[in-house]
């Protein structure tokens, strides 16, 4: 007898978050829970080729073995590199931080 698992397909968008509860054959891929939950035909943004994947936060290729009770997660692009707003941060900082020291204080 073939075990059914229990999985969940998660996107979250800017203002909402889609949960899909599926039930699938033992043996199945991250690929074919994203094609099982109906998300990639409703939302024609996601792209399998552009688009990262992960179960539980682990990024996972398409064809990674579920288990039962798995999260499968759809990622969507960055707006920004973080690595890159981390740096502007910094310097803003270093500006501000030149400009509070300046003061000629007598001992």
């Amino acid at each position: 007898m073939a075990e059914v698992l229990s999985i969940e397909v998660c996107y979250a968008l800017a203002d909402k978050q889609e949960i899909v509860r599926l039930r699938l054959a033992e043996g199945a891929t991250l690929g074919q829970a994203l094609e099982a939950s109906g998300l990639l035909a409703k939302y024609p943004e996601i792209d399998l080729k552009k688009n990262k994947f992960g179960i539980y936060a682990k990024l996972s290729k398409a064809d990674a073995m579920l288990r039962d009770h798995d999260r499968v997660e759809i990622y969507r692009p960055l707006i920004a590199d973080p690595k890159e707003v981390r740096k502007q941060r910094a310097a803003e900082g270093k500006v501000m931080k030149k400009g509070a020291g300046d003061t000629d204080a007598e001992v």
